[in-house]
């Protein structure tokens, strides 16, 4: 008799920690899984340093956090047209083409005699140099050249742009002064006069 009145002491003595034991247990299995909703390790708080947000900041999964240093919200960029604060591609310079150069038009050999033709147009040379001992001479169809001028330094093959033609074989277009001689390279003699051709 005894032992059962201790016994239902003890018990009596027992009962409530162990009420209280059960009443925290789930309580602390709740706090858990409030933690692995949190995405937090098993007894850690959310509030404790050491816990990682969720990747990709505070706008959710994917999005970077704009008052991270080193990461820029997405934006307008310099590459990208179409879009504000861009800007249009500088516009490039005419390409210049060189001008098509005109054939020049056939003319027949000049005949001599025949003197200035219809086209004949004066044009603008640098002053002659006569050569020592000579001065001008107005020349007429007949006279005989001194040799001295028929050379390179006398000889004038711009007759095209004079509205001339080509001297015929044998003969040559030779500058005397302001004048043009049309002259028989081998007997020297002077077939055709142009007067002012050279101003």
């Amino acid at each position: 008799m005894k032992k059962l009145t201790s016994l239902a002491a003890l018990a009596i003595l027992l009962a409530p920690p162990l009420a209280e034991a059960q009443q925290q247990r789930p309580d602390d299995r709740q706090g858990d899984r409030h933690g692995d909703r949190q995405g937090g390790r098993p007894g850690e708080r959310p509030g404790q340093p050491g816990m990682r947000p969720p990747s990709g900041g505070p706008g959710g999964p994917g999005r970077p956090n704009p008052g991270q240093p080193g990461i820029r919200p997405p934006g307008p960029g310099p590459s990208q047209p179409g879009r504000p604060g861009t800007r249009p591609p500088a516009p490039r310079p005419p390409i210049a083409r060189p001008p098509v150069p005109r054939p020049p038009v056939a003319r027949p050999p000049h005949r001599p005699g025949i003197g200035r033709p219809p086209n004949f147009r004066p044009i603008h040379r640098p002053p002659f140099v006569y050569p020592r001992g000579y001065h001008y001479q107005r020349w007429s169809i007949g006279g005989l050249l001194p040799l001295l001028f028929l050379s390179n330094n006398y000889y004038y093959d711009g007759w095209y742009d004079l509205g001339l033609g080509a001297p015929p074989p044998g003969y040559r277009w030779v500058r005397y002064g302001p004048d043009l001689l049309l002259v028989n390279v081998r007997t020297r003699r002077v077939v055709d006069v142009i007067y002012g051709a050279f101003y």
